[in-house]
């Protein structure tokens, strides 16, 4: 199996140290997604970089994390699934939302289902939802606006995700308590 080193600031090439000190003084470490990133300073920039991009969307904390998880669980991310459950936590993210999104069950609401539902067209379809998908999410109460920002969060989570797969990026200790495995969810 190819081994990916996962850096520290220290070790890192010097065009990603900058943005691993960033990342230790926000988080109090480094998470070891940046620190395998960091072997392609440009990766790494441009995933921080667009993960700031669609914490500017219209999408709420909730709403965002709607998108990030039902990607990361279509992508079989254990290590994303992890980071991002306690990120949702973090985030406010209500108990219930969080876990149907890890089991894959259905989202308290129409609205937010919606956007769980729309999420999932636009990875499995690989960006080609139907039409008539496209009009029951704008049914639902989202904006054209969002129908792009869903792409803004399925193009964030194919950055990491795919990173992880490739890497096998041991997880944080700081998410081994929201450890995921996707053999273990149920069918929507």
């Amino acid at each position: 199996m190819t081994r990916f080193e996962t850096h520290t600031a220290a070790t890192a090439p010097s065009a990603a140290k900058p943005v691993l000190e960033s990342a230790r003084s926000a988080y109090g470490f480094v998470p070891n997604l940046l620190g395998t990133m960091a072997q392609a300073p440009a990766l790494l920039e441009g995933y921080v970089t667009l993960a700031a991009i669609f914490d500017k969307s219209d999408l709420d904390a909730t709403e965002r994390q709607i998108v990030l998880m039902t990607n990361n669980r279509l992508n079989d991310c254990a290590y994303c699934m992890a980071a991002h459950t306690v990120i949702a936590r973090a985030s406010g993210v209500p108990e219930p939302v969080i876990e149907a999104l890890r089991s894959n069950r259905t989202l308290p609401g129409e609205k937010l289902e919606a956007l769980r539902t729309f999420a999932g067209i636009v990875n499995r379809t690989r960006g080609w939802p139907a039409q008539a998908d496209l009009e029951a999410f704008l049914a639902a109460g989202y904006s054209r606006q969002a129908v792009l920002e869903v792409i803004l969060g399925t193009a964030l989570k194919v950055m990491s995700n795919y990173t992880n797969h490739v890497a096998a990026t041991p997880l944080d200790a700081a998410f081994s308590s929201a450890a995921w495995s996707p053999h273990h969810t149920e069918p929507a």
